[in-house]
């Protein structure tokens, strides 16, 4: 079953056959089903056969046939045709019963009705139509003392609210698969911002630790061949460890921690020729706070040491907040950070905020001409 978006659609219509024939397009919404029903046609005609109303009897049962099978081909239709339709469908079976003077009572067609109703008309609406119709019907049937008829007006509001209930049960399986569907794209989308986040705040913070000792290297070669080849070393261990970040992350097994973000700044810091002022002990963190945090002094010192052309940094914490000053240009350090996250899909600040949102907390950065400041803090609750 094709779900159709239209509340008013009729339940039963199947918006791929609307371009088929006419034979396929009425099995395709159910007209198979209904047929054999059509032999209930055939007791009024038996007992007024030669009768002198039977010719219009024939024409009002082949009038009735065609208005409950001809319900398949106008699905399509909009509501009010469709209740129309059904309209006269309830004219022909009274019809019926007027020919033949109360012979051919409308009770016993009561389930062409409800069928009828259930797959034509919204279940909203539906329902309600199959409930009055049978009270009517029994009450009718009961008014004439006709056992066979409350017998198989029961039927018609079983058969009609086992139909819709179908139908209704059907196209909510639909509705179901439909949003499983989308969140499994969003759950994948997620997923991929999530990796091209981490990868973004992990390349970036060991290239930009990688250029920095490159630099220092090249200006040791020649003056001091001993600490040169130290630096050369730390490169390839910092590439090696880049690339098991890069491995772990990818597999979400990334764990990324304020204590070892706060040593490594250190080293980073140092290499650029940056002084670092960073806290001796930390308090005791969970976490999940201990991990944003530890990706906020990871995004600010890289910016500090790409950007801000600083000579000097300090690093606070506590409870609930870390903190990475700078004195660097900050228009210009903003600027480019700015410039980062246009480029860099889910990465930079704008990465870091994300973080910091679905974590509880909120991330603030103040510019000016004395350097930058990027503080992430928990909001209590």
């Amino acid at each position: 079953m094709q779900l159709v978006d239209d509340p008013s659609a009729a339940p039963a219509y199947a918006p791929g056959a609307q371009d088929l024939p006419l034979w396929r397009r009425a099995l395709a919404q159910g007209a198979g089903y209904s047929a054999p029903s059509l032999l209930f046609l055939l007791i009024p005609l038996a007992f007024a056969w030669g009768s002198p109303t039977f010719p219009a009897l024939v024409a009002a049962a082949i009038l009735t046939g065609v208005f409950f099978i001809g319900a398949s081909l106008v699905m399509h239709w909009p509501e009010w045709a469709r209740w129309l339709w059904l309209a006269g469908l309830m004219a022909s079976i009274a019809g019926m019963a007027l020919i033949t003077d109360g012979e051919s009572r409308p009770v016993y067609f009561t389930a062409f009705v409800t069928v009828t109703a259930a797959v034509l008309i919204r279940w909203t609406q539906a329902r309600i139509l199959i409930v009055v119709v049978t009270i009517f019907a029994v009450g009718w049937a009961v008014y004439q003392q006709d056992l066979f008829g409350v017998v198989m007006a029961t039927m018609g509001v079983a058969l009609g609210l086992s139909i819709g209930l179908g139908i209704e049960t059907e196209r909510t399986k639909e509705r179901l698969r439909v949003a499983e569907e989308r969140t499994a794209v969003l759950a994948v989308a997620a997923e991929r911002e999530r990796i091209g986040r981490d990868l973004h705040d992990i390349l970036g913070h060991s290239l930009t630790t990688i250029a920095v000792k490159a630099d220092l290297a090249a200006r040791l070669v020649g003056r001091d061949e001993a600490a040169a080849r130290a630096e050369v070393e730390a490169l390839g261990a910092i590439a090696r460890e880049a690339l098991a970040d890069v491995r772990a992350t990818a597999s979400g097994m990334r764990e990324v921690r304020l204590a070892s973000e706060i040593a490594s700044a250190k080293s980073v810091l140092l290499a650029a020729g940056i002084e670092c002022t960073a806290p001796s002990a930390l308090p005791v963190l969970d976490a999940g706070t201990s991990e944003v945090f530890g990706y906020a002094v990871r995004e600010a010192v890289t910016n500090a040491v790409r950007h801000a052309n600083a000579t000097a940094c300090v690093i606070e914490c506590g409870d609930d907040f870390v903190s990475v000053s700078d004195n660097g240009v900050g228009g210009s350090h903003i600027e480019a950070a700015s410039r980062r996250e246009s480029n860099a899909r889910a990465g930079g600040l704008s990465g870091l905020r994300e973080r910091m949102r679905a974590a509880g907390g909120i991330l603030d950065v103040s510019s000016s001409k004395s350097g930058t400041t990027i503080t992430a803090r928990m909001e209590t609750p």
